[in-house]
């Protein structure tokens, strides 16, 4: 009887789990969120234009994150060659995201998205509560043309140059 109970309840838990995580070739979850900079982003205004980046990051103002801020901030030169756009993001209010910006002298937009409807969409939500250290790569056709899951914050704007490179994203 207990092990007819084990498997019932195996088996309600496998139903719960959602039927799939995003993958590359699947088309990105289309977001609005408020930016570090005072403007509003949505993803669908890219479409058809220029290929995007998503740079998740846990929390603003820790230790990894300030290093991974800090990279794209001082080697954005390098992603600015390609015809992207890129943002760093997070569930973090937008009043923290504004002062982590300008402390670690963003010039480049930070998301919020306190609400976390993006980072749920983007199978990037941690059970913790905050976002995984994950970025992630959009065609201009809106399609996801990578998720990378192992993101070195000190060499992350040379890695993320590297990738849009090997992705074959227009330079500019």
């Amino acid at each position: 009887m207990f092990r007819k109970f084990l498997t019932l309840i195996s088996l309600s838990l496998l139903v719960a789990l959602p039927a799939s995580a995003l993958d590359v070739g699947d088309m990105a979850p289309d977001f609005t969120l408020q930016a570090s900079d005072g403007k509003t982003y949505t993803l669908s205004d890219y479409r058809g234009k220029q290929a995007v980046v998503l740079a998740w990051f846990p929390k603003a103002y820790t230790k990894g994150c300030t290093i991974e801020c800090k990279s794209l901030a001082e080697n954005g030169h390098l992603i600015r060659e390609y015809d992207v756009s890129y943002f760093m993001a997070s569930v973090d209010p937008l009043e923290d995201n504004k002062g982590f910006a300008k402390e670690t002298k963003a010039d480049f937009p930070l998301l919020s998205d306190p609400e976390k409807t993006a980072a749920e969409a983007y199978d990037v939500l941690h059970m913790l509560g905050f976002a995984k250290r994950h970025t992630i790569y959009i065609g201009a056709d809106g399609k996801v043309l990578k998720i990378d899951t192992d993101v070195e914050p000190a060499t992350s704007a040379q890695d993320m140059a590297a990738t849009l490179g090997e992705l074959g994203v227009a330079k500019r």
